[in-house]
Order: structure tokens, then sequence, then C-alpha cells
């Protein structure tokens, strides 16, 4: 899910009214993998409050939660601020391929419990290092998620929320799949963009070149063009359970680079 500029949101011939768009963005006090940064996300359902799906949390006694959070390597998990205590791991299939798995944790005082793996979507191409406008890849990195919004009313989430009929999208993804309803619930991934701000802001502190408008976003049935995309109802679970005083951010990038 993204937005941004005038660019198109998502994929394909897409359009979206207002000034949404679906690139890439990059946030101050944000960074790649390979660069100091900071993100964070949350697991829908984790924390003992039950997945998207209405399943309960994670197995196991809390003796065997995981100290910190899984399939992370040394370099990836400090770029994980820590003060964070919500952290969504998406982690995608190979280094080029649209098809990833998002789990949200929450940290307690036991450890990291996983809430519900659920399928997503990424970028056409795969993930990236290095990101840039139009290269149909997703920005590997741990970013923050400070703000939110949709053209459906607030489903009761404690970000910000900024509900517009500008987050409309039309068009055809790139495997013919209507893009409708992409953007009815969007949280934006703070990459090259300014927190605090409607996911629909503009600007680009990192310069037009390195993309914008990365968003979590509804998912249409195929790879987008550098968003994250999730099940409607998952990506509405995910808002409710995200909390800006648990700092969340969210880790993304293939499993071989997230192990790094």
């Amino acid at each position: 899910m993204a937005v941004g500029g005038a660019a198109a949101p998502e994929a394909g011939a897409a359009t979206v009214a207002g000034r949404g768009g679906s690139d890439s963005k990059a946030a101050s006090g944000t960074a790649t993998a390979g660069s100091a940064g900071t993100a964070g996300e949350a697991a829908p359902g984790s924390g003992g409050r039950g997945g998207p799906d209405g399943a309960g949390g994670p197995a196991g006694s809390a003796a065997a939660l995981p100290g910190e959070l899984p399939g992370l390597g040394p370099r990836t998990r400090s770029r994980v601020p820590r003060e964070t205590r919500q952290a969504l791991v998406v982690t995608g299939e190979g280094r080029n391929s649209p098809v990833s798995r998002a789990v949200l944790y929450e940290k307690t005082g036991d450890g990291w419990p996983a809430g519900q793996p659920l399928p997503a979507h990424n970028a056409l191409r795969g993930w990236t290092d290095d990101h840039t406008a139009g290269d149909l890849r997703s920005p590997i990195g741990v970013f923050t998620l400070s703000d939110a919004g949709g053209r459906l009313p607030d489903p009761g989430t404690k970000l910000p929320y900024h509900h517009s009929a500008a987050f409309t999208i039309g068009g055809t993804g790139f495997e013919g799949e209507p893009l409708a309803g992409s953007f009815d619930y969007v949280v934006a991934i703070d990459y090259n963009r300014r927190p605090g701000r409607t996911p629909l802001d503009p600007a680009r502190p990192l310069g037009a070149a390195k993309g914008g408008g990365i968003w979590l976003h509804v998912d249409h049935g195929g790879p987008t063009q550098g968003c994250v995309s999730l099940r409607q109802e998952h990506m509405r679970e995910l808002l409710r359970a995200l909390d800006p005083e648990r700092n969340p951010v969210v880790v993304m990038g293939d499993a071989g680079a997230l192990r790094r």
C-alpha cells in the first residue's frame, strides 16, 4: 500500500484520486538494513489478543518464547529500536519474489510471542537494499509505523488516521487484477517520508529519486509496485493492534537479507 506525490498508487496503470501513490517512502529516523535507522511493527493478534482470524496467541509456555525477534541476524536486529515492543516482520520468499509472509510480534516480559502468520505480497521484482523510484522492488530495512488512513472509516486504531476519498484507486495490477479497494486501509511505512503527516503527504526528504509512498495496504491479489499488502481483514486487525506507545516498526525484506 503506498501513496505519495502524483505517483501511481500501486501497480500498472492504476490511478489514485487526490495525491495518492505507491512507490516508496524514506523518512528521517528510518533506515534500510544496510544503514542505521529505526522501524518497528506489530503482529496482529499477538500478545494474547488473538490473531486477525480470531485465533489465539502462540502456543507454548512463556519459557519457550524467543528472547529476540526470530529470523533476524545481528545486523538487522540492531536496527530495531530498543523501545520497540511491536514489530511486524515481513519475510519474502526470495530476493526476486513478490510473495511474502507477515507476522506481528509483541514484546512482553517473557519474550516475543508471535501472532498468526499472514499471507502478503511485496513488489513485483522482489526486494532491494537501495530502492529507487520505479524499480518495482520493495525496500529492505526496519521502518517506523506512525500514520494511517484509508477510504473506509477508522476501524479503531490508536495511530493517527486520515479518512479520505483521496485513497480511492482504480485500474488493474500486474496480473490483470482490479486495484479497487486496495487503499481502503493503509499504514504509511516511514521510508522517505515525514512521520506525523497523512500517508498522502508528497514530501520526500531523501529526494524524489529515492521513491516514496511505500505503504502497508489491502491486498489486491498480485504484486505491488513497492508496498506490502495484506488481506483486508488482516489490515483491519493490524490497525486495531498497532499502538504508538509501543513504538511499532516493520522489519521487511527477503529471508536472506533479514538474516544478516
